[in-house]
């Protein structure tokens, strides 16, 4: 089993299949962030592929949010920024790629991996697909994810994740505020129903499925300042006394 960091690409029939993994619960350090924004891009660019189809990679958590000893080892305020812009232009690629992106929720995601979820265009889970914005427990807040995650699930059920931020939220919560759009009892469901669901949307128009994604995102071309603006929030707000006694207490845990 590879027990490797990585992010790779594989292209199928029409679908780019993007795969990252860590072996620390899929946490997503500084680099892996940075090409995962730029193989969702680059797939993007390519008019041969209709849907991206987004996954990690082992079967227990989907992505355990950022790097805490990356977290821990900022300094200062520009370094604050560019650590939480990491999670920031992984939205950005998704909402700007032009393309139908389709996510694999097998388990648990924390923090920027439910930016991540969030992002997707649609996103398929298991029963085990609990979720939890753990920001605030560390002296933060869900400031850069918040508004992919209240894109989808509005301001009442992420206010409710960004202040509870030590309570896991069930799979069928999250399908029944909008954050997963299928929410199955088993991988093997869920891997089926992807399989079915990605060559329907495969042989759909590709232009139609363009102009889909345009709708979906109307009146966010402001994200990329306003991500901006939040990660600097964040890089502030990671440099506080009281963040920094939650990040080693963690670690030392």
């Amino acid at each position: 089993m590879d027990r490797q960091p990585y992010v790779r690409s594989e292209e199928k029939d029409g679908i780019a299949i993007i795969e990252f993994f860590h072996p620390a619960h899929n946490s997503l350090p500084g680099h892996l962030l940075a090409d995962l924004r730029d193989q969702i891009i680059a797939e993007g660019y390519k008019n041969h592929i209709n849907i991206i189809f987004l996954k990690s990679g082992g079967d227990r958590t989907f992505c355990a949010g950022a790097s805490f000893n990356e977290l821990a080892s900022i300094k200062n305020q520009d370094e604050g920024k560019h650590f939480f812009m990491g999670f920031a232009d992984v939205i950005n690629a998704i909402r700007t790629c032009g393309k139908i992106v389709v996510g694999r929720i097998q388990g648990k995601t924390v923090g920027g991996g439910v930016g991540i979820a969030a992002a997707c265009d649609y996103a398929i889970a298991t029963k085990y697909a609990s979720v939890k914005l753990s920001e605030l427990a560390v002296g933060i807040g869900p400031f850069v994810i918040g508004p992919a995650v209240e894109r989808k699930i509005g301001l009442s059920a992420f206010s409710q994740m960004a202040l509870n931020a030590t309570e896991w939220q069930t799979a069928q919560w999250a399908k029944s505020k909008g954050l997963f759009q299928e929410a199955f009892d088993s991988t093997e469901q869920m891997d089926e129903y992807i399989d079915h669901f990605l060559n329907i949307l495969n042989g759909s128009n590709p232009a139609a499925l363009k102009e889909l994604k345009k709708v979906f995102w109307h009146n966010t071309d402001h994200w990329d300042q306003l991500l901006i603006e939040r990660a600097q929030t964040s890089g502030r707000l990671v440099l506080s006394t009281h963040a920094r006694d939650a990040i080693n207490g963690f670690l030392n845990a």
